[in-house]
C-alpha cells in the first residue's frame, strides 16, 4: 500500500464513525471524595462563620532580592524645531477647526484652508522625516530584510 492509500483509509474510517457515540472512558471512575461537596453548607456552620470576626490577611514581604527591577528607561530624544512645528501643525489645524465649530466662531475660507493645509503639511513633514533605512548606529548587520 502506498502512503496515500493508508491516509485515504484513515479518512474513510473517520467519516464512517462520525455519527457514532464516543466511548465514555471515565464512566467507571468515581469522583475523589474531596470533589463530593454538599450543595449547601449546613445552617449551623453559617451562623458560626457570621459571628466570628473577620481578620485581614497580612502579607509579609518576601526577600526583595528575588524580584527583577528593570533599569530606568533611557531619556527621550530631543525633538528639533521642524519636528515640533510638524506635530503642532498636525494637531493644531484640526483642533482649531473643532474649537471654532464648537464655539461658533466665523470661519472664512482662508482660515479653513490654512488649518487643513497645516494638518496635511505636518503629516507630510513627519512622514518624510521618518526615514526608511536602519539607524546609523545599527552596524553592518541589519537583520532579515525581505
Amino acid at each position: 500500500m502506498t502512503p496515500q492509500s493508508d491516509e485515504d483509509e484513515v479518512w474513510r474510517q473517520i467519516v464512517a464513525s462520525f455519527n457514532e457515540k464516543a466511548e465514555d472512558t471515565s464512566a467507571g471512575q468515581p469522583w475523589p471524595d474531596r470533589e463530593n461537596v454538599p450543595d449547601e453548607p449546613p445552617a449551623e456552620k453559617k451562623e458560626e462563620e457570621d459571628t466570628e470576626p473577620v481578620q485581614a490577611a497580612v502579607q509579609v514581604p518576601v526577600d526583595d532580592e528575588d524580584h527583577y527591577i528593570p533599569p530606568p528607561p533611557p531619556p527621550l530624544p530631543k525633538a528639533d524645531g521642524v519636528a515640533k512645528l510638524a506635530w503642532a501643525a498636525l494637531f493644531g489645524g484640526p483642533a482649531y477647526l473643532l474649537l471654532a465649530a464648537l464655539l461658533s466662531w466665523p470661519m472664512d475660507g482662508w482660515i479653513v484652508f490654512a488649518a487643513v493645509a497645516a494638518f496635511i503639511g505636518g503629516f507630510v513633514a513627519l512622514v518624510v522625516r521618518m526615514g526608511d533605512g536602519p539607524p546609523a548606529d545599527s552596524g553592518w548587520d541589519d537583520g532579515a530584510v525581505i
